[in-house]
Parts: structure tokens; C-alpha cells; sequence
């Protein structure tokens, strides 16, 4: 495992989003949102992808496991200052029940790498932009196919509620279902989005983040298969989580839900300590696990940083330093190469 601590500068626009939710806390003592952290939101409609791209249902005959699920109707709102971040709003989707998936080509020389983006917003609102479509403009122009989640929510897996100041783990995981079903539609389209089945990563921020743990660890199906792409794995074969929550439970210990083997494909971790909302022992418990394990990994620690700032740089840049250490990692991505194996490792930074 290579460990890697930068020291980087606060972030404070970026935590009023997970704040607002009262997103669970990696320790029990983490305080609630205090009124002054509500953001002013404005009506904005249901989220809709950038022009030209279309959202795709990920199942056939609507949601699993939806029966007596009674919420209202899904709506998009963009943020107002101060909730901003690095001086822009960002725009949040709530009550999704029809989860999709946006598939962003590759700009230029497609590597036939691809990655499915899953935002945060503690399993109770999706940010669409600031944790996905600007991921994804990113991405693409590295010549990597980008395929934007938007799945279930709220309460759709593992959460912080802030009336019974607990934290929930709900019977069915309706967020992991989206997730493991969006991978076996992108393998199962690989041919036709023109991207190798052998090199499908996700990346997730946030909650996202321990999206990106369940995918890499439990690969049996958490629901009932509809048609032939179930047949397919939903392990991703290389893993990012920044800033990842909901992984460091009680007393400092790992989700008893994540068991990390050999299987567990390669992953890059990054988080700050000054982080707010999800404490640091969330990557640090989960890369001393992939280490026990024998599983590469790549794990930089910020001195400061905050939590939610995704690619946009504030007023010190080098907050999105991950992109580029990432790139680092991604040699064949980076250099327009489908030399790719299923035995996939980082490359090792000097």
C-alpha cells in the first residue's frame, strides 16, 4: 500500500450540503446541523443530463423492491450562497425512485476504459453536478467512457438520521442494487459503448464512497435477477472512493458488512483530516483492511481539505491534486492504451 499525506487547506463551501442532510457521522459524537447550515435551495425540476445525453432506466420493468415505499415526487434544486462551492452552487436530486444511467462518451482517442460515477449526499440527495456531470467532463476528456449513476433515494442504504440522532441501516439496500445493476448493464453494453468489459472502475464521493466499498467486496446480488446482464459480475475492476463515509462504525471498527479478500480490485483512497462530516477513519480503517488483504491501494491523507469539493478548486488549487495522482495510477488510461489486464495494479509513484 502506498501511503501519501499532503497537506492542503480548508475547505468550507463544500460541507454545508452533507451538514444540511445531517449525514451520519463516521463516530457517534458528531454534532447536528445547526439552522444557519440550511441552504436557501430554489426549484430547479427533476435533474436532466447536459444536452445531447440521455438518461437511461436501469430496469426494465421499474425499481425492485419498491412496494409501500411512499415518497414525493422526484425534484432537482440548485443552491444559493452561502451553500456554494469554490464561489458556484451545485445541484442536488431528492426522491428519486426511477434510478438512471447517463453515459457520457470518451472526447478524443477512447481508451476503452470506463467508469461509473456514483455522487454523494448521504443517501438522501444526489449531487448531480458537482459530484457527477463535472467528474465526468473530466474523465471523458482522458478519453474515459463516463456513466453517471442517479440512484435511489432517500434512505436507500446505510444513513445518518438526524431526528432519532442514529444511524439506520435499511433491510433492503436499494442504493446497492442501482449500483451492481448499473455495472452489469455497462459490461453487458460493452460492445455497443464500445469499452472493454475487463476495465470497468466506479468512483464515488461521500456516500458514494462506501458505494464504491459495497461494489468492491459483495458481489452477490442484492436483488432478484430481471434479465441476462444479472448474469454478469458486478465487480468493478479498479475502485476510487474520496472522502467515503459510513465505513468507520462504532469504536473505530469497519463495517461488519465489508469483507475485503483477494477479489477486492485495486483501490485509490483520499480524504482530510479537518474532514467534517465523515471522519478520517473512514479511509484509514479501510486501507489498513485492503492492506491486511494483499489488495493494492494508493491512499493520500490531507492535512486540510474539508469534504465535499470534487474537482472544483477553491481558494487553493491544490485541493484537486487527486485528479492528476489518480492519472498517475491509470497509466494505460493516461496514455491511451488498452493494454489492460484483469490483474490490474497501480503503478507505483516515486
Amino acid at each position: 500500500m502506498l501511503v501519501c499525506a499532503l497537506g492542503l487547506s480548508g475547505l468550507a463551501g463544500g460541507v454545508a450540503l452533507m451538514r444540511k442532510l445531517g449525514a451520519e457521522p463516521a463516530q457517534a459524537n458528531r454534532p447536528t446541523a445547526s439552522d444557519q447550515q440550511q441552504a436557501d435551495f430554489r426549484k430547479a425540476g427533476v435533474w436532466q443530463p447536459p444536452s445531447g445525453l440521455k438518461q437511461i432506466p436501469i430496469w426494465p420493468n421499474g425499481a425492485p423492491d419498491m412496494e409501500g415505499v411512499s415518497q414525493p415526487a422526484e425534484r432537482a434544486e440548485v443552491t444559493k450562497a452561502p451553500d456554494v462551492v469554490a464561489g458556484r452552487p451545485y445541484t442536488a436530486a431528492y426522491d428519486v425512485t426511477s434510478p438512471t444511467m447517463t453515459v457520457f462518451p470518451p472526447r478524443g482517442k477512447n481508451t476503452g476504459a470506463s467508469m461509473v460515477v456514483f455522487p454523494g449526499g448521504g443517501f438522501q440527495l444526489l449531487a448531480m453536478d458537482l459530484e457527477g456531470t463535472e467528474i465526468c467532463d473530466w474523465m471523458t476528456a482522458k478519453g474515459i467512457t463516463c456513466v453517471l449513476l442517479k440512484y435511489r433515494v432517500p434512505k436507500s442504504d446505510h444513513y445518518w438520521d438526524k431526528d432519532c440522532h442514529c444511524a439506520i441501516t435499511p433491510k433492503v439496500p436499494r442504493a446497492l442494487q442501482d449500483a451492481q445493476r448499473t455495472i452489469r448493464l455497462v459490461r453487458a453494453r460493452a460492445k455497443e459503448l464500445n469499452l472493454d468489459p475487463n476495465k470497468i472502475g466506479v468512483i464515488g464521493f461521500s456516500a458514494g464512497g462506501y458505494l464504491v466499498a459495497q461494489t468492491s467486496n459483495i458481489f452477490e446480488p442484492t436483488y432478484k435477477p430481471v434479465d441476462e446482464a444479472d448474469k454478469l459480475s458486478s465487480r468493478p475492476d479498479f475502485a476510487v472512493a474520496l472522502y467515503p463515509g459510513h465505513l468507520c462504525r462504532s469504536g473505530g471498527t469497519l463495517d461488519p458488512g465489508i469483507h475485503i479478500t483477494k477479489q477486492t480490485p485495486p483501490t485509490f483512497l483520499l480524504q482530510a483530516w479537518d474532514d467534517p462530516v465523515d471522519d478520517i477513519c473512514n479511509s484509514t480503517i479501510y486501507a489498513r483492511a485492503l492492506d491486511d488483504a494483499g489488495v493494492p491501494a494508493e491512499v493520500h491523507l490531507f492535512a486540510k481539505g474539508g469534504h465535499a469539493f470534487g474537482l472544483r478548486s477553491t481558494e487553493h488549487p491544490d485541493v484537486v491534486l487527486w485528479k492528476k495522482r489518480l492519472m498517475l495510477c491509470l497509466p494505460a488510461v493516461e496514455h491511451n492504451s488498452l493494454q489492460w489486464s484483469k490483474d490490474f495494479h497501480w503503478k507505483k509513484i516515486s
